[in-house]
């Protein structure tokens, strides 16, 4: 396995978690599901990562793929790929995670809504790009290369990747060692520990705007309804040709 911090100090991290043989068998399949996706999105031409638990490796059975586009596109022509290349698209949402964050689209391709591909509505500033460090991101090259890296999962566990599976420890009161292995800003660390703190006693709705685009209903017409109903929305979605 190619792990791309090999040089971290592993002792007295955290819990070490072993994989069986099953659970290796649902990584790949994971890793080749999401090689599928990410090839029938190379029309884009855009940047595209995927993010979470496949990137890190930590995988289950139920773990969703979650595929971000980092730049700009056009809601139809990702339809249109997606249909032409034989994908069902069985839900759109438009979610925006405070009023301050950029707005994203998010495309349901599975019945079970566990393959998602998702790109910003308005540009991202730097804290946002940060973000996609915390939970773990990887490129299409990367997982060719087998690449595992480190990244944050959903119960606030740092995991990091080993040839046996992971090592895995709580991030509270180890933010500054998070910010390092992550490479990402402490202030990055905080933030998202505090959001997500917050969003997980409070359950998944403790979003700012979270709208499900109804099927007979154009994506373009979804944001332009967004931005005549909430003058936050509104706000940041102006601020992308800025």
């Amino acid at each position: 396995m190619n792990n791309s911090f090999d040089k971290i100090n592993h002792e007295n991290l955290g819990q070490e978690v072993h994989y069986d043989e099953y659970r290796w068998r649902i990584f790949k399949k994971k890793r080749l599901r999401s090689l599928e996706i990410l090839d029938s999105l190379k029309e884009l031409g855009e940047s595209i990562i995927v993010i979470g638990s496949v990137a890190r490796g930590d995988v289950r059975e139920n773990s969703d793929i979650d595929i971000f586009i980092l730049g700009s596109i056009q809601s139809y022509k990702l339809e249109y790929i997606l249909e032409n290349k034989g994908y069902k698209i069985y839900n759109k949402e438009i979610i925006q995670a405070t009023p301050n964050y950029a707005p994203k689209a998010y495309y349901y391709i599975d019945s079970d809504y566990k393959e998602v591909i998702s790109f910003p509505l308005a540009k991202l500033n730097n804290n946002e790009l940060e973000f996609y460090g915390w939970g773990g991101k990887i490129s299409k090259n990367e997982i060719l290369l087998n690449k595992r890296v480190p990244g944050v999962n959903k119960e606030l566990k740092l995991i990091i990747p080993t040839d046996f599976g992971h090592i895995e420890y709580p991030i509270f009161g180890r933010e500054s060692e998070v910010s390092r292995i992550l490479n990402i800003k402490l202030e990055t660390v905080l933030e998202r520990e505090r959001v997500l703190s917050r969003r997980k006693e409070i359950g998944k709705t403790g979003v700012f705007l979270k709208y499900e685009v109804p099927f007979d209903e154009p994506l373009d017409e979804a944001i332009e309804f967004l931005m005549k109903k909430n003058q936050f929305f509104a706000k940041r979605m102006m601020e992308y040709n800025n």
